[in-house]
């Protein structure tokens, strides 16, 4: 089947900073269609993977040659397999001080911004790519798509623009993040119990994080917990929420939440495998949740933005599930699975709209699909989330 390219919302932002910066660095999770993107907004630039042998030991064992091959600059795919390169990237930008040179790709975290803080501080943008938002997979069909299925699918563009299975694509991802990914950042003695690790994950999606919890069930210390997480959010796969603080004057939870980037991805680890599946799952709510949050996050990333998502949730169980923090304004979010509105749905927000006096817009996003405005709340339907100017 033709690959079929999919217009990406992050590519104005991309082009920008290739006029107002000499290297764009491009970091996401695998499969997220860094590559794609790069070759559709940069076609006349050289492309280089640092996956294939060849090219890599090249560029460990001659660096100024292999970069001389590419007098006008480059895309350098997987830039984290060879690190020093950096070094010799900030020498040719400082001397040809020219914008858009290099356009360098990574699908972690760990040792790439470290290399970029030393050599490539204020040379370089940096973007985040995620997965397929919910326009950019479904366009013009998202009005007739049924949540289940949307929930089931997930985003990641091989899904949409080579017509995969689901199902089958994120096993095999699962294999070879397992395989490759994962064995590159730590060492696992053990891939089953991070398997394991990685299911109990799923069903801890939308919740606050318990590593001690989690320890427990995995059979290993919160300390390699830790180290476990962190290797899931260098790699992309999860977001951790923090919590709003605020001189409240009460007792506010202090761990972060628990969210999937993708929502395909969670409900495959959790053994969904088609979309009548979710129809009664006990998770359902969550695994919605999950989705509106990584959707918000996407726009986030595509706007350029810096990270300023928190939640609230006090000893008492008041909770909104999503703040965005501008300093002296607030916008809030309730999320709810259900298609019918409750008057239960706003008490979150109502009762934090009391203890702070930066709101100045509320939202609710729901499983059904009329918009209007209710007790100074905006109420979205699921399939509206592209228009919320959160």
């Amino acid at each position: 089947m033709a690959k079929k390219y999919i217009e990406r919302t992050i590519s104005p932002l991309v082009l920008a900073y290739a006029e107002q910066y000499p290297v764009v660095t491009i970091m996401g999770p695998r499969q997220s269609g860094k590559t794609t993107l790069c070759r559709q907004l940069f076609p006349d630039k050289a492309y280089v993977s640092l996956e294939t042998p060849e090219d890599r030991l090249f560029a460990q064992q001659d660096p100024v040659g292999f970069l001389n091959r590419y007098p006008d600059g480059a895309v350098l795919d997987e830039i984290q397999r060879v690190p020093d390169l950096f070094s010799y990237i900030q020498t040719i930008v400082d001397d040809q001080e020219e914008n858009g040179m290099f356009i360098l790709t990574g699908s972690q975290q760990f040792g790439l911004l470290g290399s970029i803080s030393q050599s490539l501080a204020g040379r370089t943008a940096l973007v985040d790519l995620l997965p397929f938002s919910l326009t950019e997979a479904w366009g013009d069909r998202l009005p007739d798509q049924d949540i289940n299925t949307v929930l089931w699918t997930g985003g990641y563009p091989g899904i949409f623009d080579q017509g995969r299975n689901p199902s089958q694509m994120l096993q095999f991802y699962v294999r070879t993040y397992l395989e490759r990914d994962v064995r590159t950042l730590i060492n696992i003695k053990n891939l089953s119990v991070f398997e394991i690790f990685l299911r109990l994950c799923a069903g801890r999606s939308g919740q606050i994080l318990n590593m001690s919890a989690l320890g427990n069930e995995c059979g290993v210390t919160g300390k390699t917990i830790r180290e476990w997480i962190s290797v899931l959010e260098a790699s992309y796969i999860l977001k951790l929420l923090k919590p709003y603080y605020a001189n409240f004057n009460k007792r506010l939870v202090k761990s972060p939440k628990l969210y999937f980037l993708d929502i395909g991805l969670a409900c495959y680890l959790l053994g969904i495998s088609n979309a009548d599946h979710l129809v009664a799952h006990p998770l359902r709510g969550s695994l919605f949740e999950t989705m509106v949050v990584s959707e918000i996050w996407k726009q986030t990333c595509n706007r350029g933005e810096a990270d300023t998502l928190y939640y609230f949730r006090d000893s008492k169980g008041h909770e909104v599930d999503l703040i965005r923090d501008q300093g002296i304004s607030q916008s809030i979010m309730e999320i709810k699975s259900g298609q019918t509105i409750a008057s239960d749905f706003f008490k979150g927000l109502d009762y934090y709209k009391k203890i702070s006096s930066n709101v100045n817009q509320a939202f609710l996003v729901y499983g059904g699909d009329k918009n209007h405005i209710q007790n100074n709340t905006r109420i979205m339907g699921w399939r509206d989330l592209s228009d919320i100017d959160f």
